[in-house]
């Protein structure tokens, strides 16, 4: 069955109403890790950074002028958990947006994760392509891409797909329908945690 075509929408001002955005890692950084996020133009539009010597993760999503604003905070609940939730906030009201809950012993053979609402219901589920993938990629490290599907009510909404390359760190984002039942932000997000939390598999 072949995958959904992206939705057409142009790329305004706002950076989370695109459908295509690729996601870097930026190279030589020696304390925490930084990733580059750019639009279907090759423009650089945010820009995520991850905080060293925390005890509780805290990553923060930059946009706006110079990327200095602080835009979307991703802030891990407890120091060790080993179905560690993350809260992600609004940081420009300070309100929550929504939740990424590990499945603890599931992520052992393949990642998978609950996502909740603002309210902590259950909305759906972000998962590692396939389990036979999953459990290669674990013997052979970056030599397999990591390929994840975010599911709302069951359908496929956002595809994150890394690029081959054994040197540097390329995911793509397709985002597959309009946020009509979710909150277009969580598939970036999504992008970012694997990038910066499941990503230290791939290199």
């Amino acid at each position: 069955m072949p995958p959904p075509v992206p939705v057409s929408m142009p790329i305004s001002g706002d950076p989370f109403s695109g459908n295509h955005y690729v996601l870097k890692k930026q190279l030589l950084k020696l304390i925490g890790a930084s990733f580059n996020i750019y639009d279907a133009n090759g423009t650089q539009i945010l820009q995520a950074n991850q905080k060293g010597f925390k005890l509780k993760e805290d990553i923060r999503l930059m946009g706006g002028p110079g990327l200095q604003t602080e835009l979307i905070g991703i802030f891990a609940r407890k120091v060790m958990d080993f179905s560690a939730s993350y809260d992600v906030m609004d940081l420009q009201t300070n309100q929550r947006i929504g939740v990424f809950r590990r499945k603890g012993w599931h992520s052992m053979a393949r990642d998978e994760w609950v996502i909740l609402d603002a309210n902590e219901v259950e909305i759906g589920t972000l998962i590692e392509d396939s389990l036979a993938l999953a459990l290669l990629r674990r013997l052979l490290t970056n030599l397999i891409p990591q390929n994840y599907d975010l599911l709302i009510g069951g359908t496929r909404k956002v595809d994150l797909k890394q690029n081959f390359n054994p040197f540097s760190y390329h995911l793509g984002i397709e985002f597959f329908t309009p946020p009509q039942d979710y909150d277009r932000r969580m598939g970036l997000v999504a992008a970012v945690m694997m990038a910066a939390i499941e990503g230290r598999q791939a290199g």
